[in-house]
């Protein structure tokens, strides 16, 4: 018989099998809370999960409760959209759907494609993790994670997400408004993955004095652009911001630089592609980002 205070979690439905969203089901599973994946490949899943020092073997079922009604989309910007049109027909009719990814553009196309009674939030993370081969997640970083809710659907079950989101990538901060946020990290974003998937380095090469005048410009024109969008950086608060990550997290590679690496579709049109889309908005050139995003195309593999 259960305790009269014992807490009954609500079923999390995980999108996919990457890094980031193994480490999320691994630790609402850790948290106790019901998780399954939903992933191309049916039946049930398990994986190795080492976080500071120890290792745990989790065992999760495949998407086999439906409808969906918590689900946690961890996926590459690129790919949002097509994985939301297969979940559409399983979403619940008030599902809550959380999403999380490097980059900006994917808010307004996911908005248009539920209805009004399914919330959407977005979850940007500082959390690392890496697969060192498909059935092993090893936490490389801990991090901390912001959301925010982006349709009046998800304040209903603001304490259900909050709760849930602080177990998968706690410590969490929820926004009223989480664009500002969403700007600051495409201003990271925007100078470091470009610049070391270009030069094939790790995060900390860029804290060497060569590439500190392309930092500069880089960020320069965001500021720029931001402005024109509403959203007030000065050049100081940006340059210290990048700056801190770059020796924060010195000994990592980027998830662009990786993708190039290894010949996979990257996340540029969300990152510098993002950014030259709302320059060309306000009428605004930006030569450092287009240079940047020239050459990344040209190296492109698809």
């Amino acid at each position: 018989m259960a305790q009269p205070n014992s807490v009954v979690f609500p079923l999390w439905t995980v999108v996919g099998e990457g890094a980031i969203g193994l480490l999320s089901a691994a630790r609402l599973h850790r948290a106790g809370y019901p998780v399954q994946l939903h992933r191309r490949i049916k039946g049930p899943f398990q994986f190795v999960f080492q976080s500071a020092g120890a290792s745990q073997r989790v065992h999760l079922s495949n998407q086999t409760q439906a409808p969906y009604s918590y689900v946690l989309l961890p996926v590459k910007a690129y790919a949002v959209i097509d994985a939301l049109q297969q979940l559409m027909p399983l979403l619940a009719d008030d599902a809550q759907l959380v999403l999380s990814h490097n980059g900006m553009g994917t808010i307004e196309q996911v908005l248009s494609l539920l209805k009004p009674s399914q919330g959407l939030w977005f979850l940007s993370t500082s959390h690392g993790a890496f697969k060192p081969d498909d059935a092993t997640v090893i936490h490389s970083g801990m991090g901390q994670s912001v959301s925010g809710a982006l349709n009046q659907a998800a304040f209903a079950q603001q304490a259900v997400i909050e709760q849930a989101m602080q177990a998968a990538l706690g410590p969490l901060t929820v926004l009223d408004d989480i664009w500002p946020a969403l700007w600051q990290k495409l201003a990271v974003n925007a100078v470091i993955n470009p610049l070391t998937a270009l030069h094939q380095c790790k995060n900390g090469e860029l804290g060497e004095t060569k590439y500190a005048e392309a930092i500069r410009v880089l960020i320069e024109e965001f500021v720029l652009v931001a402005k024109a969008s509403n959203q007030n950086f000065s050049l100081e608060a940006i340059e210290q911001r990048v700056a801190l990550v770059i020796k924060q997290t010195a000994d990592n590679y980027s998830s662009m630089q990786q993708d190039f690496a290894k010949a996979r579709s990257s996340e540029l049109e969300y990152i510098t592609g993002f950014l030259l889309r709302q320059a060309k908005l306000h009428q605004l050139d930006l030569p450092a980002h287009q240079a940047v995003y020239q050459l990344l195309l040209q190296k492109s593999p698809r």
